[in-house]
């Protein structure tokens, strides 16, 4: 259709078809943060991998937490799909409100994060926060989490600080969380006892025999950390890049299917590419959601291009 009348170009401007052509030129580079979590890692390989295919490219950074705000409020990140809430608050509370990155939407619901023990040690009688100092000499005083800057270990560090539940003499080891399972799959080997950081989604719920701790609320939040998950952006990103904020605000993941993708990589030996791709060969009736109202970068409905790139069934 040709626009001769200021009407018609109205129209032909708001067209679905045309929406991408608003978007400015910096927008065809979307930039993410990977704070080093498989859940995230995952997250943001299935969102690049449709991205990709839909004429984006795409990079990812990883930093810790606060890094990741920062970069945020900077301009130098674009999206972060990983806020944990409530145990993030305190790191995006100042840029929330300064208004320098804003949460989009919830992209999921149900996880959880908060402190776990392998199921003998539970059965051995350490069932909440408040036994843990009781266990002092089992657990040599020590408390894993992963990698620094970690909310989770920022908690961590503040219940030693302040003696919460008896834990000041303990100590925190930090690494990450590769490492930190690591050490939970070795104390296992030898019945050794451990306190460490647990969250689900994560494939560690099935693969370790471990519970979580009662008791953390006042630290971790109600229900064993019972956590949602947002995601955020740098300010003005979804009105500036509004092809891709769209795909931001639609994309909303299931706790069975992060715990799936993580599963792949994690056990599996698939890069994230790899498992993104075949999750959603596997599922591709998530994107009629997913991609309502987006288009590629060239102007075309994007539920079909995705599903010619990926090779998925139409």
């Amino acid at each position: 259709m040709k626009c001769f009348t200021s009407l018609c170009l109205a129209l032909c401007l708001s067209s679905p078809v045309l929406a991408s052509a608003a978007e400015a030129d910096s927008c065809k580079r979307v930039r993410f943060a990977d704070v080093g979590w498989t859940d995230i890692t995952m997250t943001t390989a299935v969102t690049r991998l449709l991205l990709g295919s839909l004429g984006y490219v795409t990079n990812v950074k990883r930093m810790s937490v606060p890094q990741t705000y920062k970069a945020l409020a900077d301009n130098k990140l674009d999206v972060f799909l990983g806020n944990w809430m409530p145990s993030m608050e305190n790191d995006i509370r100042p840029y929330l409100d300064k208004g320098s990155v804003e949460t989009l939407r919830a992209n999921l619901h149900g996880a959880k994060y908060t402190l776990a023990v392998p199921e003998y040690a539970y059965e051995g009688g350490l069932k909440s926060f408040n036994d843990i100092a009781k266990f002092a000499d089992q657990l040599d005083s020590k408390i894993y989490g992963i990698e620094p800057g970690n909310d989770g270990n920022q908690l961590i560090s503040k219940m030693i600080k302040e003696n919460a539940y008896g834990l000041g003499t303990f100590k925190l080891v930090e690494s990450n969380e590769a490492k930190m399972l690591a050490s939970v799959e070795r104390a296992a080997h030898l019945n050794q006892w451990l306190v460490f950081l647990g969250w689900e989604p994560h494939p560690m719920n099935t693969h370790n025999k471990m519970r979580y701790l009662e008791g953390g609320d006042a630290f971790f939040g109600p229900d064993y950390g019972g956590a949602t998950v947002y995601t955020n952006v740098r300010k003005g990103y979804s009105q500036e890049c509004g092809n891709v904020g769209q795909l931001l605000s639609n994309l909303a993941f299931e706790l069975p299917m992060e715990n799936q993708l993580m599963d792949a990589v994690l056990n599996q030996s698939l890069n994230p590419r790899q498992a993104a791709k075949a999750w959603l060969q596997a599922n591709p009736q998530v994107l009629d959601a997913w991609l309502r109202g987006v288009s590629s970068r060239d102007g075309q409905p994007a539920l079909a291009v995705v599903k010619t790139k990926l090779e998925l069934a139409q």
